[in-house]
């Protein structure tokens, strides 16, 4: 009885979830154990596998959890929709994403290695692939909606490029300071959103 319980606790399903994005974040995807993730919870052994039927169920609800650790915050939610419609309110929800996923960044490693992980996993690569393509287009319809410069393809590229610049600051952060990050988010929104507005 106390088993099923433990099972269906969501709290727990997330702390472990959480868990396993350090492991990935840390170890990559081949030290993504049921013990390791137990060990990073800080649980008794065996919890996870209480909680997950096998590793493939386990590393395609972490991806999962990735992206719902990432919404934008409610402010960011009515910037976007009730704010400016400028290239400037643009600049500044993208240098807001830029932060929330470099704040986040064991979460965006255990992304990389997870899709690395899904070019030899159909099921992993299907559910990230899901994902992956709701996440912009839910961007795309977000910024058309808003009325904010720029078009469909304006958001696939920014998407793009802001994401290889976030990977290039969470891998190799001496590549681009600080400061040159935010010029060049600045310069890319200027460049792909068109005329001013």
């Amino acid at each position: 009885m106390e088993w099923c319980q433990v099972r269906t606790n969501p709290e727990r399903r997330q702390a472990l979830l959480d868990a396993a994005l350090e492991v990935l974040a840390k170890e990559g995807a081949r030290g993504l154990t049921f013990r390791a993730v137990d060990k990073e919870a800080a649980v008794p052994a065996g919890t996870t596998s209480n909680y997950f039927a096998n590793r493939e169920g386990l590393l395609t609800q972490s991806g999962a959890r990735f992206y719902e650790r990432l919404q934008p915050s409610e402010a960011t939610m009515t910037q976007l929709a009730e704010g400016p419609k400028t290239r400037a309110n643009i600049i500044e929800l993208m240098k807001e994403t830029v932060a929330r996923v470099e704040s986040f960044r064991t979460g965006y490693l255990a992304l990389l290695e997870l899709r690395l992980e899904a070019t030899r996993r159909t099921e992993l690569r299907a559910v990230l692939t899901e994902r992956v393509r709701a996440d912009i287009d839910l961007n795309v319809r977000n910024h058309l909606n808003a009325g904010l410069p720029g078009d469909e393809q304006s958001v696939l590229l920014l998407y793009l490029t802001l994401n290889w610049l976030i990977v290039d600051r969470l891998t190799l952060p001496e590549v681009f300071s600080e400061e040159q990050s935010q010029e060049l988010i600045a310069i890319a929104v200027e460049r792909l959103t068109g005329a001013s507005r």
